[in-house]
């Protein structure tokens, strides 16, 4: 526990912040770390009643039995934009304000999604380890797709897939996209049908959030719509694709590829995915540039600032 002064609001951080986040954070506020905790119902059982603030993560997130057991809980500031680990529902029963941090990583998940994009359609990554392996002077590296006249599907057309539209556009490819409600003040083709979206696009990118509402939105019918020249890019959550169906249509030819930054169990990787060569993996890194990863500390140390200066959050959820 890190102690200012007696007038200090006593926050709860759930797991580990980025080091000089979370120094900033102890160094103004009275602060708990749960996952210190030997016995963590006895924890808070003691110093529960004293907290009025919970920060975590996307990764983190924060169950609703911990949100429902502090009574004097008035926020939750998550470093992240996804939310779908944090019990939305238990939080607003309780009145209880929620922010995130959107807009300050969605060049760098975008660029992301491309690089996973330009990866598997040309197989930059097969292609390092088929050089490495000593295999060029033996054989020849097969040939790659390209992207030039193709149609990216983009389910969700929100800020991040909005930023995936432009930097394919600039690479000559038609964009299509999936979502709740088609936008007035885009020039790209709206599909309100997701397996319609599949059927007609080469590259299918997923930009959504995670939560219920999309579990398992790509399923083996959406996989077998996208066909068997088609790519799945998901820089979303691993929640919205069913791994599984995934896995076998890979495996099958259903699909020719997949670029997977996000995954149903993660940091657990099914071993399929690791054996096969059309199939790009990056570890949840997204947002992980040092920019981009500051711009989300100051606006998490922002959020929690104007909360308890005027009960303001600047990006509520």
């Amino acid at each position: 526990m890190s102690e200012t002064t007696p007038q200090a609001p006593a926050l709860l951080l759930i797991g580990p912040l980025m080091p000089a986040l979370q120094q900033r954070i102890e160094s103004t506020y009275t602060t708990y770390r749960l996952w210190e905790a030997d016995d963590q119902k006895t924890f808070l059982n003691t110093h529960g009643d004293q907290i009025q603030g919970i920060v975590t993560s996307g990764i983190h997130g924060c169950k609703g039995n911990l949100i429902r057991s502090l009574n004097n809980l008035k926020v939750i500031v998550s470093f992240g934009v996804g939310y779908d680990a944090i019990d939305i529902s238990a939080a607003r029963d309780r009145g209880v304000a929620i922010s995130n941090t959107p807009g300050v990583l969605d060049d760098c998940v975008a660029d992301t999604a491309f690089a996973l994009l330009i990866d598997v359609a040309r197989g930059i990554s097969a292609a390092d380890r088929f050089v490495r392996n000593g295999r060029w002077l033996k054989e020849k590296f097969p040939l790659g797709c390209k992207l030039g006249g193709k149609t990216c599907g983009i389910v969700g057309l929100g800020n991040i897939g909005k930023a995936i539209a432009k930097r394919v556009s600039a690479f000559d490819m038609n964009v299509a996209y999936y979502g709740r409600h088609q936008q007035s003040d885009v020039p790209y083709r709206y599909e309100p049908d997701l397996k319609a979206l599949a059927s007609q696009s080469d590259f299918l990118v997923l930009a959504v959030p995670g939560g219920n509402a999309t579990h398992h939105l790509i399923n083996a019918d959406v996989l077998k719509a996208l066909g068997k020249n088609g790519f799945l890019i998901n820089i979303a959550r691993g929640s919205v694709v069913d791994e599984a169906a995934l896995v076998s249509a890979l495996q099958q030819g259903i699909i020719a590829g997949a670029g997977l930054d996000v995954f149903a169990h993660e940091p657990e990787v099914p071993q399929p995915l690791l054996e096969m060569d059309n199939v790009v993996l990056t570890p949840h890194l997204g947002s992980g540039t040092h920019e981009t990863r500051q711009a989300m500390a100051d606006l998490t140390f922002e959020n929690l600032t104007l909360y308890f200066t005027n009960g303001q959050l600047k990006t509520p959820v």
